[in-house]
């Protein structure tokens, strides 16, 4: 029996990557940006669309607390418009959380970044920062141009942040002010929402 040592593995790991992620952007062709040519490949990988927490009892309960005395001071504060929307906000959130999160195509192409069956030119960016404390936090994010429109966070799972960030300077400025999570996030995280 051969053995095959562990730079042969991750070249033909690789080899394969580099493969995929080039069938991907073919199998893109035309979509809204009318557009078929993204130039070549720089990075590729998969990543779960939401992060699915571990909920213990405690956790639901606590919830419940919550969720109750909310719906009270709805009721004594005659704010029916609030309760209503507690209750959406609960049957939406129980009903996707049942749900296995999907896994997302990421590709780093010359002429910008398809996510899923979306491509996004650099154009639309005004700038990147990666945010990189493993194992937990290891994120990606695009400012996009505009105060509408909100920031864009791809998870990059085994991705070298270095090589990320050194393809993406070619393209982009990198936002070196920012060293934490969005506030946003880390109360998802803390909450486990």
């Amino acid at each position: 029996m051969v053995k095959t040592n562990k730079n042969t593995k991750n070249v033909k790991k690789a080899k394969a990557s580099a493969e995929q992620a080039d069938e991907m952007v073919e199998n893109m062709g035309d979509d809204d940006t009318g557009a078929g040519d993204y130039g070549d490949v720089l990075a590729f990988w998969e990543f779960p669309e939401f992060i699915k927490h571990q909920k213990g009892t405690l956790w639901y309960v606590a919830f419940t607390i919550v969720f109750v005395a909310l719906l009270v001071y709805a009721y004594f504060s005659d704010n029916l418009l609030f309760a209503i929307i507690l209750v959406i906000f609960a049957v939406l959130y129980f009903s996707s959380a049942k749900d296995e999160p999907k896994m997302v195509e990421t590709a780093l192409t010359e002429d910008g970044i398809f996510i899923g069956s979306k491509f996004i030119p650099y154009e639309d960016f005004q700038n990147f920062y990666i945010i990189y404390y493993p194992p937990e936090i290891k994120n990606l994010y695009f400012q996009p141009k505009g105060f509408i429109k909100q920031r864009m966070v791809i998870p990059l799972e085994n991705q070298n942040p270095v090589r990320i960030r050194e393809i993406l300077i070619q393209y982009l400025d990198e936002d070196l002010k920012k060293e934490e999570i969005p506030t946003s996030e880390g109360i998802s995280r803390i909450l486990k929402l």
